[in-house]
């Protein structure tokens, strides 16, 4: 395999040496030059920053949605906005915050770190990760396109059927819906099988499985639930696009279709979905508690093994969504007891980052109290699921608030506070610049005091018999103050993370110069310079410890820089990941025409695009 990664390699000119950012990020011959050379990019640090930067994009998107659901709830019998514009609303943003923000800006620390743990030089098929990007990212644009026809999604981001068939969704809105997260699943599969093959193949020598970081394990579990998880979301999709397009009925019951197959369906994936959300941030937690607190991370073997149980028994609990539907008491007592087993791993994690806090020189760095954010507010959610796992509970709950609040302790306060806690660690690797920590810290407590505020109310709102999905209520109920704390808590949230987008921005151009490794890590990416030359390694370092930075061997800035003909061969640039990209959206796009030939013109094109990027030198000229 490490064959033939080479044999994809060809050298490339641009050279760093971590004196920057512009260094590595800037190509010479000008704007033009500089844009073609991000278009036509296959390194995976380059993809990763692309990846991180939609996302974001993606994150403002998705947060000005939520903020115009908080205005039109403030107040009970509000007409802010009317009830189907909420619905598009309240759709899009579940489905942006899940599919377009968290998992892409998982994928993102995936692309920039994996590499670099393991001490490789780029992933294992270079051009296929391009092409994953692009693909996610022409499946975003054209799903928030919708809002520019007036026809966004209306149905929820769980699209349950049969309020997604063409007789109560006539219109483009869940044809938007069904075709952009089918281009965007397209995505998720092929990253998931590219770090996969990356993780098993390219390991510096002497890193076995158990000296791996945790973040690179967790990448690795992640991935293998995404590459299992896809597929059934897929056929979901494939059928959904099946009744809508060509008048099938796999969901639609007067013509024999059951709508509680699209339930099972979407929930085999949903709920390790929410595994997939989670993981990577447990990864990240568990890089930066040991280096933060000065001590290796207590009980690493455990915590790997609760990641792998994670990723098994997240299989067997889809039905906890699935309470209300009527399973009956046999399926509904098997989900109950697989839920309660699977808080057991998730619950071990949380006290292994306390027993390696425990007795350690803590520095807390904004990174470390986005760690310590992570396990506080993710304890609430576990404790709120640990209730939902009770059928007899959840039948009280399922369509409340109640429910709001515990998924946004869990995906928010889990998943989320760990990405952030990630950009605060890895940026000065990324950028060679450390983010200010006076802004990091306003960014952590208005984050802290606004979710809080935010969601924690909802759980009141929740049991006092507010529903959720639903544009207003009624004053009878007297929820119009805690909805008004609800709203208030959420501007305070989206000022914490404007606060978050300049730190990024103004601390590219003025933060402080970072040396290698300015936190005193263990890992290997922190061996190299900041950024990385695009080559990673100029040596591959051996590893002898699962610490390799504070108890072993392995390569130094010294050794990770080359100078001119020394420099490793790398990928050469290639524009047809984006071409590919740009055919296999036409091909979904194309169904919108309902008549079943015109999708193959899209096919034709992906065909073209395939066979000339077979057929492209893997190595560029030297002019």
């Amino acid at each position: 395999m490490a064959d033939a990664i080479a044999s994809e390699r060809g050298p490339q000119r641009a050279h760093a040496e971590g004196h920057g950012a512009a260094a590595l990020y800037t190509d010479p011959g000008g704007l033009w030059a500089t844009i073609r050379g991000w278009i036509t990019t296959v390194d995976h640090k380059r993809i990763g920053i692309m990846y991180a930067s939609a996302a974001l994009f993606f994150l403002l998107v998705g947060g000005l949605e939520a903020l115009l659901i908080r205005v039109q709830l403030a107040v009970p019998e509000n007409d802010f906005i009317g009830a189907e514009t909420y619905n598009q609303l309240f759709t899009m943003h579940g489905t942006t915050m899940i599919f377009l923000v968290a998992m892409p800006l998982a994928v993102a620390f995936f692309n920039y770190i994996v590499p670099l743990q393991i001490g490789a030089r780029d992933v294992a098929f270079p051009r296929l990760n391009a092409l994953s990007f692009w693909v996610f990212l022409f499946g975003g644009l054209f799903l928030n396109s919708s809002w520019l026809f007036g026809a966004a999604p209306n149905t929820s981001w769980v699209g349950y059927a049969n309020l997604t068939s063409v007789q109560y969704s006539p219109g483009l809105n869940v044809d938007f819906w069904v075709i952009g997260l089918s281009i965007v699943g397209i995505s998720s599969l092929i990253g998931a099988i590219n770090f996969i093959t990356t993780i098993i193949n390219l390991r510096a020598p002497g890193l076995t499985l158990m000296r791996m970081p945790l973040f690179t394990w967790m990448t690795f579990v992640t991935s293998w639930i995404l590459a299992t998880a896809i597929p059934v979301i897929a056929v979901a999709l494939i059928f959904l696009a099946a009744d809508r397009f060509f008048a099938t009925n796999f969901f639609v019951p007067g013509a024999g279709g059951d709508p509680v197959l699209w339930q099972h369906l979407f929930w085999i994936f949903g709920h390790p979905e929410v595994y997939i959300l989670i993981l990577p941030s447990f990864g990240i937690i568990s890089e930066v508690v040991p280096t933060f607190s000065r001590k290796p991370l207590f009980g690493y073997p455990i915590v790997v093994y609760a990641g792998i149980l994670i990723g098994f028994i997240g299989w067997g609990v889809w039905s906890h969504h699935m309470f209300t539907t009527g399973l009956g008491p046999i399926a509904d007592s098997f989900f109950v007891a697989s839920t309660m087993i699977i808080a057991i791993p998730t619950g071990v994690k949380i006290f292994n980052w306390l027993a390696t806090m425990w007795g350690g020189a803590l520095r807390f760095t904004t990174a470390m109290l986005f760690a310590i954010g992570l396990v506080a507010i993710f304890t609430i959610g576990g404790l709120s699921g640990i209730m939902h796992a009770s059928a007899p509970v959840d039948l009280q709950q399922h369509d409340s608030y109640f429910v709001v609040a515990h998924f946004h302790y869990t995906i928010v306060g889990g998943a989320v506070t760990g990405l952030f806690a990630g950009f605060y660690y890895w940026y000065p690797k990324v950028t060679g610049r450390l983010m200010s920590e006076t802004l990091g810290k306003w960014h952590f407590w208005t984050f802290i005091v606004g979710f809080n505020l935010t969601f924690f109310p909802q759980h009141f709102v929740g049991l006092f018999g507010m529903p959720r999905r639903v544009f207003t209520y009624p004053a009878e109920l007297g929820l119009g103050g805690w909805n008004m704390a609800s709203t208030i808590g959420a501007f305070i949230f989206g000022v914490s993370t404007l606060i978050f987008v300049w730190n990024l921005i103004r601390s590219a151009r003025r933060g402080t110069p970072a040396a290698a490794n300015p936190w005193d890590a263990p890992t290997l990416e922190w061996s190299v310079p900041s950024p990385p030359p695009h080559y990673n390694f100029a040596e591959i370092p051996e590893v002898e410890s699962r610490d390799p930075l504070w108890k072993g061997a392995a390569a130094g800035p010294d050794r990770a820089v080359a100078t001119g003909g020394d420099e490793p061969h790398m990928p050469s640039p290639s524009a047809w990941p984006i071409l590919t990209a740009l055919g296999i959206s036409l091909t979904w796009i194309l169904l919108m025409a309902r008549i079943w030939w015109v999708p193959l013109i899209g096919l034709a094109v992906t065909a073209v695009c395939v066979y000339s990027w077979a057929f492209q030198p893997a190595f560029r000229a030297e002019s």
